[in-house]
């Protein structure tokens, strides 16, 4: 057996997992996996808690976007206390949430741009892996390290606002929420001084949307060709076609625009999507049951956001939107490094929503909680940063869980993640005989570029690493780098 090094783990990722390469006789790549080596089990974990817990409980999946398993739970317990789905609950109940959501999405993916994925530009894959990192980005570009900092606290700002804490907060419950927003929260976010205050994040919003443009005309081929494959994509749309983050109905396209699932209720998710399990790895390949699992695997996230939604309903957006689109000539966009972009331009949408919000009035006044009639089922579910997130309960008669199915962002981009590590590795890897650390940092940027938060789609126990294992024709393990 070969010689073995280690390295550990892959960097500016959530989470830990490993990635094999096989070889062939002549050195080219024949095989690759992503697999997820954390133990699943929180589904289990829950069962026999009280069904009003699941709110609070869930979070605890992870430290990254506890505000989305906090919203989606507490949409699935929306119709278990007969508040009905998404437009059911009152209007201060619904818009206190989706402003807690958009604090979330704009939060979360201001983390993911500016320190995870901006260096790999900046610095490019085979950069000094010392500067690599948002250290480095403060050090050569302290602007937009600056700005990624004061809009992700902004975020953090609205979370706990709306929530009541920056992480694990308690402020939607079954039927609605729990709190207004007072005036003076209200007009801090609105007028606060620079650089505290949505006016500001808009234009930084704008600012990093055109810093990105500006990127990709001077890299187009490392934008445009990296990791490009086709693909399903799958989102939540309003039922008018619009983007929506916090709720709509389920709509996928084919990667040639061509519309395979038709805007369809999201509580009959299961007559749609089903899960397969393989050995190899703790997390599910979800697919469309109409295609199969050969054919029906899709992408979720800011890429298929983009490609399924026919319109983004703020005008700052919505002209991203028009140029981003013309960029593939209205079809959808298969470019696994233009995940970035789509990206960006859900930011700036974001940060339009929270204004809009913020200057409506029935978020510091009116009822905010309605329930009805019980039932012992609902499911929730949302637009999350990284995609699609699914929530499923089933309570008894003891108003305890009986069942819970999660179906998280990551999960769903599965198959995509090792499409993408497939096409880099054989590009980077193939006649090789030693890992190196670009090599293994070009394997990170397609993984990256998912933005995957694995702790939360394996529901993690422990620390378990992500390792790069390469084997040779006859099986052999020639070497292996843990990071």
């Amino acid at each position: 057996m070969g010689r073995k090094v280690t390295i550990e783990p892959v960097t500016r990722v959530e989470g830990h997992g490993k990635v094999t390469i096989h070889l062939d006789d002549q050195g080219h790549v024949t095989q690759t996996r992503l697999h997820i080596v954390e133990f699943r089990g929180f589904e289990r974990f829950v069962q026999g808690r009280p069904y009003w817990e699941m709110p609070v409980l869930v979070q605890r999946l992870c430290g990254i976007c506890p505000v989305s398993h906090h919203l989606a739970a507490a949409k699935a317990l929306d119709v278990i206390v007969g508040a009905g789905t998404g437009e059911g609950l009152t209007a201060t109940g619904e818009k206190m949430r989706r402003l807690m959501h958009y604090g979330q999405i704009f939060q979360s993916h201001s983390l993911h741009f500016f320190h995870l994925a901006a260096p790999d530009m900046v610095f490019g894959i085979d950069g000094d892996p010392a500067i690599r990192n948002v250290i480095g980005l403060i050090l050569t570009n302290k602007e937009l390290a600056v700005q990624g900092v004061m809009m992700r606290k902004f975020g953090q700002e609205i979370i706990r606002a709306t929530a009541g804490k920056k992480i694990h907060g308690t402020g939607a419950i079954p039927g609605g929420i729990n709190k207004h927003l007072s005036e003076a929260e209200r007009d801090e976010f609105l007028k606060g001084a620079d650089p505290l205050n949505v006016d500001k994040m808009i234009e930084w919003s704008q600012a990093a949307v055109d810093w990105f443009k500006d990127y990709h005309k001077a890299n187009r081929d490392f934008i445009d060709n990296y990791a490009v494959f086709p693909s399903n994509h799958l989102s939540l749309v309003r039922k008018d076609g619009a983007m929506d983050l916090y709720h709509g109905v389920l709509r996928a396209v084919d990667s040639e625009g061509k519309k395979i699932l038709h805007d369809v209720d999201y509580q009959n998710y299961l007559d749609y999507i089903d899960e397969e399990v393989r050995s190899w790895s703790y997390m599910k390949f979800p697919y469309l049951k109409e295609y199969g699992k050969q054919d029906g695997w899709y992408t979720v996230g800011p890429l298929a956001r983009l490609n399924t939604a026919d319109f983004i309903p703020t005008p700052l957006a919505q002209k991203e939107f028009e140029i981003y689109k013309a960029y593939t000539n209205g079809k959808p966009n298969n470019m696994s490094m233009h995940m970035h972009w789509a990206r960006l331009i859900e930011i700036l949408h974001s940060a339009e929503m929270m204004k809009e919000l913020l200057n409506d009035p029935d978020i510091i006044s009116g009822e905010l909680v309605i329930k009805g009639q019980k039932v012992n089922e609902g499911v929730g579910v949302l637009e999350a940063p990284r995609g699609t997130l699914f929530h499923h309960y089933e309570i008894n008669g003891k108003d305890q869980i009986a069942m819970a199915n999660l179906i998280v962002s990551t999960t769903n981009n599965n198959q995509p993640m090792n499409n993408a590590v497939e096409q880099v590795a054989k590009h980077w890897m193939s006649g090789q005989t030693e890992i190196t650390e670009p090599m293994m940092n070009a394997v990170e940027v397609s993984i990256r570029a998912y933005d995957p938060c694995l702790s939360c789609a394996t529901h993690a126990f422990g620390q378990m690493p992500l390792e790069i294992s390469l084997y040779n024709a006859n099986n052999e393990l020639i070497d292996f780098k843990r990071k």
